[in-house]
This record gives structure tokens, C-alpha cells and sequence, in this order.
């Protein structure tokens, strides 16, 4: 079971906000146990990150954000610019398995938490650093924020509403998408390096970068570029390989059609009554996205006479992809959603109920596992050898 995967490998996290701790929050999803090193008094800056905030008994209030990212762990508080605190995180590094953080470059090294002063201690230690902009170059000393990295990784360049349209301009995407992408590469870093460290015997550095994540997923609009020489523009809805793929709106509200291949749009034409896959300009998904600006209206005029709940079932039935777009109530309503168990509610002893979305690599049986996010947790207890999970 992947809920137990990583049994008894022990993970020091030393990271705040989301990136990093969206990597620690898979590593324990998956079986590792997670102590997360938090300031004392405000601990990790996202418990404040609200409203909304749920109370625990003793007044602390937790905000939604921090509950997002942080489940399975358990929490210290520790301040290693003092000596005690220091000497006892550096008992856990001792025995730990893998480092977490995201300090600014050069932050650690003052208090003799860097690579290398810790490989010296550990030399299995797998040491994940999480910045902005990686630990070279010269941009290596600032910091930022996941909204910097959506514009500057070239992602707002192309998303957004289209020049000429009302309200044309770049946008960001509704969630930190660069931080949660940069967890995830993070993740796979990881699990590869402990993979290797089997074989091997030794840890090593990880250095990864929010910059570097956000020009990696720009993914085919990067290759588009490199391959034509020209930047994209942004396209509102639509997609800039396929035609027609993007939002419409029927009689009562918009959904998305998402027609992957020509003979998919024959069989869309056939459903609408129309030839259009007859003409020579729309016959393939090459002179569809051509010639999109005399296809749309054409598209725009047929679908608005449709309910979509009627639409969907034609489509349906002719094998067309197509899909409504959810708020969450919906989405969490939704009956494949709700088959899939996204949704599981976990009992904590502070803060009561609390709802959470099941992590999408470890299937439904196996979340019983799972643990709820922390409140802040106790001071750092420098005579303890090693903080157990017998000791939370």
C-alpha cells in the first residue's frame, strides 16, 4: 500500500508556506514521518493566512490554507539561534532521512544547518532546498512568492484574456500553481534520491527552484515557441493546439468542449446537424485553429440554443469530451467525486472535525493512515534523544 510506502523514513521539515511543505505533505501521506520545525508563537506564516480559520479548544486559530498543506505532521517549536534548540534539532538531522527547507540562500550556513555542515553529521542525509531562484546565479539571493514566478516563468504571458477582448490582459491561475507544481517535482526528487541512496549509501544536495518549475511546465507552449520562434499570445479559453477546445455558453450557462481529433468533429458536426468538417478550412485541427475566428461564431450560434444537461448526454453518446464548470459545492457534490472519496472528514483532538481532500496517489481504502494537520506544537525538548511519535 502506498500509505505505508515509506515507513520509517523520517523527514525533517524545516519549510513554511506551500511548496515545500505540499513535498512534506505527500512524504507523509505516503508513510514517512514528518516533524515539521515551526517558529515559536506564529509557527509557519500560513496559519494566519486567513480567513477562514478553524478554533481549536485552546482559542489557537488555525487558518483553511495551512490545513491544506500539512497533514500528517507533527509539530515542534524551535528557535536554532539558540544554542539548546540547535543542538537538540541537530539530533534529529542525526537520525533523519531527509532535510526539507526553504530558507533564503545562505540562511541556514549561519547556524551550521547547511549541506555541508550536515552531510558531515549524516552523510545518507538527503538535504531538499526549496527557493525562488535556486542556490546559483545572480538573482540566487532574492526571494519570492509563487504570483512572481507565474509572470516571470512565462505562464501569465499566454493566460489571460485575449488583446481586443473586453477586459484583455494577463491573469494569474486561481491557485499557486508553481508552488504546487514545485511541490510535486520536489516530491519525485525526493523518492528518486532515497531510490539511489539504497544503491549507493550516500544523500546529496537537492536544489530546486520555483523559476526553474515555472519555465519546465510551461510545456508545450515552450515548445511552440522553440519550435516556431514566436511567443504566444494569450487566447482567453482556448487552446493553442486544438480546435475547437474552449469554453461556450448554452441556454442556461457555460461548459467546455474539448474535441480532440477530426473525426471527433465530424461526429460533433453530425450531432449539430451541420457539414463544417466538409469545407476544406475546417476539416482538420490545423485549419480549424486557422480559420477559428469563422468557426466560432458558427459554434457559438448551435450551442446557445442547447441546455446543457441535454447537450452533455448527445455528447456523451457520441463519444464527445465535454465537460461543466463546477464551483466547489458542486465539484465536492459531484458523483464520480464522491465515488472516489476526494472528500474525507478526520478527527482531531483540538480542532475537532476537520474536512480535508485525499491525496489522489493513495487510494480510498488506505487514508484511514492519514492524520490531521497540527496545532502549534510544544517547545523543542533539548534532553529528549530523539522526539518518537510516541512523544506528539
Amino acid at each position: 500500500m502506498l500509505a505505508s510506502a515509506l515507513h520509517g523514513v523520517r523527514v525533517v521539515d524545516l519549510s513554511r508556506i506551500l511548496a515545500g511543505p505540499w513535498c512534506t505533505q505527500n512524504l507523509a501521506d505516503l508513510g514517512a514521518d514528518v516533524l515539521k520545525i515551526e517558529r515559536p508563537v506564529q509557527g509557519d506564516d500560513t496559519r494566519a493566512w486567513g480567513p477562514p480559520f478553524v478554533t481549536a479548544e485552546s482559542g489557537e486559530k488555525v487558518a483553511a490554507y495551512f490545513l491544506s498543506c500539512n497533514r500528517g505532521k507533527r509539530s515542534v517549536t524551535a528557535d536554532f539561534a539558540q544554542a539548546a534548540d540547535r543542538d537538540w534539532l541537530l539530533r534529529q538531522i542525526r537520525d533523519a532521512d531527509v532535510l526539507v527547507e526553504n530558507y533564503k540562500v545562505g540562511t541556514l550556513a549561519k547556524y551550521g544547518l547547511d549541506y555541508a555542515s550536515l552531510s558531515a553529521l549524516n552523510p545518507g542525509l538527503i538535504y531538499l532546498s526549496v527557493t525562488g531562484f535556486g542556490q546559483s546565479g545572480p538573482y540566487a539571493s532574492r526571494p519570492g512568492y509563487d504570483y512572481i514566478f507565474q509572470g516571470m516563468g512565462g505562464l501569465m504571458s499566454y493566460t489571460g484574456v485575449e488583446d481586443g477582448e473586453p477586459g484583455a490582459g494577463p491573469l494569474r491561475a486561481g491557485v499557486a500553481v508553481v508552488d504546487l507544481m514545485t511541490g510535486m517535482y520536489a516530491t519525485s526528487a525526493v523518492l528518486a534520491a532515497l531510490v539511489q541512496r539504497g544503491r549507493t549509501g550516500q544523500g546529496q544536495h537537492l536544489d530546486i527552484a520555483l523559476l526553474d518549475v515555472a519555465v519546465a511546465m510551461n510545456a508545450n507552449q515552450a515548445s511552440n515557441y522553440l519550435v516556431s520562434g514566436e511567443s504566444p499570445a494569450r487566447s482567453g479559453n482556448t487552446h493553442p493546439n486544438l480546435a475547437p477546445y474552449e469554453v461556450f455558453a448554452c441556454a442556461d450557462g457555460y461548459m467546455i468542449l474539448a474535441i480532440g481529433n477530426d473525426s471527433q468533429f465530424a461526429a460533433f458536426c453530425k450531432l449539430m446537424g451541420q457539414d463544417w468538417h466538409l469545407a476544406p478550412e475546417f476539416a482538420t485541427n490545423a485549419g480549424r485553429l486557422t480559420h477559428i475566428r469563422q468557426l466560432r461564431p458558427l459554434l457559438r450560434e448551435q450551442l446557445a440554443a442547447w441546455q446543457i444537461a441535454e447537450l452533455g448526454q448527445a455528447l456523451d453518446a457520441h463519444g464527445i469530451s465535454w465537460g461543466n464548470i463546477n464551483d466547489l459545492e458542486q465539484v465536492f457534490e459531484h458523483p464520480q467525486v464522491r465515488h472516489r472519496q476526494m472528500l474525507q472528514t478526520v478527527q482531531h483532538p483540538q480542532l475537532g472535525p476537520l474536512k480535508l481532500v485525499r491525496n489522489p496517489m493513495v487510494q480510498p481504502g488506505q487514508v484511514e493512515a492519514i492524520t490531521p494537520p497540527p496545532v502549534l506544537g510544544p517547545a523543542a525538548l533539548p534532553e529528549a534523544p530523539h522526539y518518537t511519535q510516541q512523544e506528539t
